[in-house]
């Protein structure tokens, strides 16, 4: 029993720890924004390390997000890059992430993002052709 006291103890100060060390970093996502969506969804605390602590989890949640979109991406134009080499091509080394590999990753995380339906695949989608009325030569 002396022993769980004792791990206790040393969790306890890990645990203050990392509190204390809130209070030195500074987090991407700034505390004003962790606190506007923290207050919007109804939760109130004074205490800056509980935002900060949040701000953290966030960060971390959009870095796997961003990181696992980038593997798809990868993985997307590596198989597209398979089928260009045989015409000759594929020297642009550049990643194009798409929204595409965007909901790739967001579904790992049970996010489901989906296309709006005012989203054009080409700039010429969703333009309404006029006719144009040609005048009938007068007799």
């Amino acid at each position: 029993m002396a022993e769980a006291g004792g791990q206790a103890g040393d969790s306890d100060a890990v645990l203050l720890e990392f509190l204390a060390s809130l209070m030195e970093y500074t987090p991407t996502i700034p505390d004003e924004l962790a606190e506007h969506y923290l207050s919007r969804s109804g939760f109130q605390c004074p205490d800056i390390r509980v935002t900060r602590l949040v701000s953290v989890a966030a960060q971390k949640f959009i870095s796997e997000i961003a990181s696992d979109a980038l593997q798809f991406c990868k993985i997307r134009q590596g198989n597209a890059k398979s089928g260009d080499k045989s015409r000759g091509q594929g020297k642009d080394k550049r990643l194009i992430l798409t929204t595409e590999d965007l909901s790739a990753a967001l579904k790992e995380y049970g996010v489901n993002l989906k296309k709006q339906e005012y989203f054009a695949d080409s700039p010429a989608a969703g333009t309404v052709a006029v006719p144009v009325k040609e005048k009938q030569p007068e007799e």
